[in-house]
């Protein structure tokens, strides 16, 4: 980040992209607005980030856009930055450009190396890269401090800062609000060299925190809390995960956001709406470092879009790791949490979620997203690919008393299902029947409720993929409950024989083998908060917890889930998808996590 003399950039260029694009929205059109006008078609990239000089030694910026993706590695990501992470990498991709990946990792008591990691993961989950050939786009604002260190130089010689030795209390008092003024600092119109001598001293480590700020100086009066001379430094005797204990002063992040922006030629800074009334400070500090020649034209342009609310969720990253540190969840990969590493533990898929954000689209309007179209998503994606099994969740014994008559003592019965229903190509499943199965325990009543075409006595069924049976009766233990089912086999009624359809029954069951099934640990998840919206209106979040939003059970599965891979997915018929745990799961003990039901019948009073 050098500035030797400069030279006019030579040379760049891009093919547009040769696809068709997904539809329109405002961010399209002002992308495509900006690229009809050529509004950045003669900025120069100089290889790497950095400021003027060292873009006006490189070449014609090859990239038609430069989107970025800047999470500050203080959390783990959650689905709202799932949406962010395909808008801003989708764009680039879509236009002929590059989306870079940066850490703002300004704050340095709150970022550590493990956010880093698990950001860095996430994004390369949902299957994007911030490569474009050998060149890696992945930046850490921590990098840039030097520059930002000149630019607030600059800004205090350039009479546009100062330092202000006010208690934070006091300029939180003096700030005014919209009804009334601020009230200028005693230490605004300090001499700029007095200023300049007092951020060198800070920037030393002469004094604590606290003890002074640095502060842009804009305006007291203006109708924008944001301009009243807002601070842009701070210090901070912390070590930072990057740097180490070589900075005492840090930036603010509405002082390094923009500079950021400028020195990696973002084009396009894509924010949620919660920074739009920072963009007038956003656009007068890069007019400011344009003036004094330390960034290029055009600078960046800031928009922003109304960012994801979604139902029976919370996405602060303080309230998760509330969750986290307090034991309400098992860390931030738990299934039940919103974060990226949670959903995709739960079961999701990569392409669920670009679904999920290409179906709510971008607006400039807050909105609420119900929770089902998340389930949704993900329903049709895994119904198109979900290899499907049979498992016995809640199991009870049944018995066919007469299988050894009909079918011979100890003869096991081998019966075949589709991989998949809707694909032949995948071939076909086996498993064995024999005299005792496992079946669900909802599946027999004594006393059916009406439209209940299960077993109860005198009853008839077709155990799927099997032979037709008849309840006969069921042994119980002393507090009435059923210990097991008994039954009778129907010769002559196999699925795919030519006397399947002689006995006409209304009921369909699952079951497993007793002598194949394979015992295996799953862990039915339910939504974590029972309200919509659980911290609407400063009510306490913590209150809204579902209280049994995780069931652990002892199931059996059919044998061709013996195999199963960590994170392979599968249809359990009748109950739903499910996922192999990504970190417990093993052929020796299977577990297999709850990801959405068949469909959505969900009922917080339940």
């Amino acid at each position: 980040m050098s500035s030797p003399t400069p030279s006019v950039c030579q040379g760049g260029g891009t093919q547009p992209p040769g696809k068709p694009l997904p539809p329109s929205n405002f961010l399209r059109q002002i992308i495509e607005s900006d690229l009809s006008r050529n509004a950045y078609a003669q900025r120069c990239w100089g290889g790497t980030p950095g400021d003027a000089a060292h873009h006006r030694r490189g070449v014609l910026d090859p990239a038609r856009i430069r989107t970025r993706f800047p999470p500050e590695p203080n959390g783990y990501l959650h689905v709202g930055h799932a949406k962010s992470i395909c808008l801003n990498f989708g764009l680039a991709r879509d236009y002929g450009g590059v989306c870079h990946l940066r850490f703002d990792d300004t704050n340095p008591e709150r970022e550590n190396q493990e956010y880093v990691d698990a950001i860095i993961d996430a994004v390369r989950w949902l299957g994007f890269d911030w490569h474009d050939g050998e060149t890696s786009h992945l930046y850490q604002a921590s990098d840039y401090f030097d520059f930002m260190l000149r630019a607030a130089e600059y800004l205090i010689d350039a009479g546009h800062a100062y330092v202000d030795e006010q208690t934070p209390e006091q300029i939180r008092a003096h700030r005014g609000d919209f009804e009334t003024p601020g009230v200028n600092s005693p230490f605004r119109d300090r001499p700029q060299a007095e200023s300049r001598q007092r951020f060198a001293d800070m920037r030393q480590g002469m004094y604590p925190d606290g003890a002074m700020v640095l502060r842009a100086r804009i305006d007291m009066a203006s109708p924008n809390l944001n301009l009243r001379d807002p601070v842009i430094y701070r210090i901070r005797h912390a070590t930072h995960h990057n740097t180490g204990d070589r900075w005492c002063i840090y930036p603010m992040y509405t002082f390094a956001h923009p500079i950021e922006d400028a020195l990696e030629n973002i084009t396009h800074s894509i924010c949620t709406l919660e920074f739009e009334d920072q963009r007038p400070f956003y656009d007068w500090l890069l007019e400011r470092l344009l003036e004094g020649g330390l960034i290029q034209a055009p600078p960046p342009k800031q928009i922003e879009f109304a960012r994801l609310n979604l139902s029976f969720v919370v996405t602060s990253k303080r309230k998760l790791a509330q969750l986290v540190s307090q034991g309400h969840v098992q860390g931030w990969d738990d299934p039940r949490m919103p974060t990226i590493a949670g959903l995709r533990r739960r079961g999701y898929t990569p392409e669920s979620l670009h679904l999920f954000s290409e179906r709510i689209g971008v607006s400039k309007s807050d909105s609420w997203i119900d929770y089902q179209t998340l389930e949704g998503c993900l329903r049709e994606t895994l119904d198109r690919n979900a290899q499907r099994a049979m498992a016995v969740l809640d199991p009870v014994e049944l018995v066919l008393d007469n299988w050894d008559e009909v079918m011979g003592t100890g003869f096991l019965d081998e019966c075949h299902a589709p991989v998949h229903p809707h694909d032949p190509e995948r071939g076909q499943r086996s498993f064995k029947m024999g005299k005792e199965l496992w079946i669900d325990r909802s599946d027999y009543q004594d006393t059916p409720a009406k439209g209940f075409f299960r077993l109860f006595p005198g009853n008839k069924v077709r155990l799927k993929y099997g032979h037709v049976i008849e309840c006969t009766h069921a042994d119980h233990d002393e507090q009435g409950q059923v210990l097991r089912v008994h039954a009778r086999l129907l010769p002559d009624t196999k699925s795919g024989t030519a006397g399947s359809n002689a006995v006409k029954v209304k009921g369909v069951i699952t079951w497993v083998a007793r002598a194949d099934g394979i015992p295996a640990e799953v862990r039915w998840y339910d939504r974590l908060f029972r309200d919509a919206q659980p911290d609407a209106s400063g009510k306490d979040f913590l209150e809204s917890l579902q209280p049994n939003s995780l069931r652990v059970l002892s199931a059996f599965i059919e044998p061709s889930l013996g195999n199963a891979r960590k994170e392979n997915r599968f249809q359990f018929e009748r109950h739903g998808y499910f996922v192999a745990d990504r970190i417990d799961h093993t052929p020796e003990r299977p577990v297999f996590n709850l990801a959405v039901g068949l469909k959505d019948s969900w009922n917080p009073h339940a």
